[in-house]
């Protein structure tokens, strides 16, 4: 049995190497100032890009993957609770109805377009609903989820979950260029970024650098399509049999409420009601807005020191393809429906 203070001891090589990222891209913001006047790319980006690079010209050994992996997990996942308090219940409300009820019709559809384009390039129908369920919903945390119903075995996994480290980071840096290009408002970005990327803390990083009101609204949109999680895989599961392949032996388990429903998004929730209460202090907020901000600059290098590129290139021109055009069609889905609902 490993001790939990050789644990805790065991994190602090990666750790500490993320906090050094984030001190540089920092640094590299006020350089940025300084010479310009302005930011261009701030903290954030600057450290996901500089994670990458390392990444590609160093694969950290086995010291340093436990503290990068706590790094781009936990301490993200407590920036998003968080961040709970920088969200009011007003915002929520602001959303209104017929957002809540098109964000589950995206999902839907997103799921259905990605798959056929997935068997249309002739993926196999288990790698095909991963990619199409990672896609639309959450990443890899529907992966995950959906992995075990359907069968999927190791490659599907790996293949689907390098595409989503990959293709995360590049949304993340290319969906901000789209703000002056089709001169989004604050809401209409907020509304894009929570329908198209991945995670839950990529929002965070798509939208803190455009504005608080994207931020919040981009993190509510994006929790609602996470919730749709639990009943995607309760229909996939109604299918199941079909989805495996014949003569595929698999494992029964039960998925736990936690992988349909993660931790952070429940604390998220209850932080954003203690909010809306007026139960913490106000002079509390700005500080807390402060520390949630630090963790998700350092989770975020964490996220591009995770990311390997090379693997992108080891799948294969057809899942790249398949991938890619997938994200394109949410991301025309998501601005028809901006359009549509005429979000100011």
């Amino acid at each position: 049995m490993i001790s939990v203070k050789k644990l805790r001891l065991g994190l602090i090589p990666g750790v500490a190497l993320c906090a050094l990222v984030t001190l540089l891209s920092t640094l590299l913001q006020s350089f940025e100032v300084w010479l310009v006047g302005e930011a261009f790319l701030e903290a954030l980006v600057l450290a996901i890009l500089l994670g990458v690079i390392i990444r590609t010209l160093w694969q950290p050994g086995e010291i340093w993957r436990p503290g990068i992996h706590f790094s781009a997990k936990t301490l993200l996942e407590v920036a998003v609770v968080m961040l709970g308090a920088s969200v009011s219940a007003k915002t929520v409300v602001a959303l209104g109805v017929p957002l809540l009820i098109s964000i589950v019709f995206v999902v839907v559809a997103a799921i259905v377009i990605s798959y056929t384009i997935c068997r249309v390039l002739k993926l196999p129908r288990r790698m095909s609903l991963l990619v199409a369920c990672g896609n639309s919903i959450c990443g890899n945390s529907a992966i995950v989820a959906v992995a075990p119903v359907i069968g999927a075995d190791g490659h599907d996994i790996a293949t689907s979950i390098a595409f989503t480290a990959v293709l995360g980071v590049i949304t993340v840096l290319v969906l901000p260029l789209l703000v002056p290009l089709l001169h989004m408002s604050l809401s209409q970005y907020g509304v894009l970024a929570g329908l198209t990327v991945y995670a839950v803390p990529q929002v965070l990083a798509a939208t803190l650098p455009i504005g608080a009101l994207s931020n919040q609204i981009g993190t509510v949109v994006k929790l609602v399509r996470v919730l749709m999680l639990g009943p995607v895989v309760l229909m996939i599961s109604l299918f199941a049999s079909k989805l495996r392949d014949p003569g595929t032996i698999t494992v029964k388990r039960k998925l736990k409420l936690q992988q349909l429903v993660p931790w952070f998004i429940i604390g998220f929730l209850l932080v954003l009601v203690v909010r809306s209460l007026e139960l913490i202090p106000q002079p509390t907020l700005g500080p807390i807005k402060n520390i949630a901000a630090i963790l998700t600059t350092v989770s975020m290098a964490a996220l591009g020191l995770g990311v390997d590129v090379r693997a992108v290139a080891r799948a294969g021109i057809r899942v790249t393809t398949a991938v890619t055009l997938s994200l394109i069609v949410l991301g025309v889905i998501s601005l028809t429906l901006i359009w549509l609902l005429a979000i100011p």
